[in-house]
């Protein structure tokens, strides 16, 4: 009797952690299906997420593919206002100015771009984000990052009150997107539950 207790257990437990796996590559089909979809409508503003400055200043490609795209975009009239949104980095460079100066160097005007420096997640990034809106007068975003980030940006800005959201993403795919990718599963769900 107690080998079949055991070899129940074990089964319970073998059909859990299938069930869990079987979730999160459906979540993960999900989250990458979704980032590769551009939702893309004129929108007031478009915000782009810091990622790596490399230690010579300049932005490491993932984030030179969302400023290509921020760039590409721009210039079909997407939107006219642009909110480059990091912080810090270990490397010590403030990623927003890094930004701002890639983007002036591709023929964006000065003008269009805010700075939010004190993006150092993609929480604080939506936050800042909505404070900026407000100031602003903006009523619809445009997120750009990578495309295994959409699904999450996205939740973090319609938690923040924005009802109209777009979405780009970065043109570049590494083999480093596939921790990133089962790393969104249980991030989503921090901000779906957390914030």
């Amino acid at each position: 009797m107690n080998k079949a207790k055991h070899f129940t257990g074990k089964r319970i437990l073998f059909i859990v952690l299938l069930c869990l796996i079987a979730f999160v590559m459906i979540h993960s089909v999900v989250i990458v299906t979704d980032g590769f979809i551009d939702e893309l409508n004129p929108v007031d503003v478009a915000v782009v997420l810091g990622n790596k400055v490399e230690k010579n200043g300049e932005p490491s490609a993932r984030l030179k593919a969302r400023l290509d795209k921020t760039v590409d975009f721009y210039n079909k009239e997407y939107y006219s206002n642009i909110i480059v949104s990091g912080g810090i980095g270990e490397e010590g460079f403030d990623e927003a100015k890094v930004m701002k100066d890639y983007l002036i160097e591709n023929g964006i005007p000065h003008e269009t771009i805010i700075e939010d420096n004190n993006g150092y997640n993609t929480y604080r990034t939506a936050s800042n984000a909505r404070r900026i809106a407000d100031k602003y007068r903006f009523d619809s975003v445009m997120v750009i990052t990578q495309y295994f980030h959409i699904t999450r940006t996205e939740l973090a800005f319609k938690q923040q009150g924005f009802e109209s959201i777009s979405s780009a993403h970065a043109e570049i795919v590494e083999l480093r997107d596939v921790y990133s990718i089962l790393r969104e599963v249980p991030a989503f769900y921090k901000y779906l539950f957390t914030y």
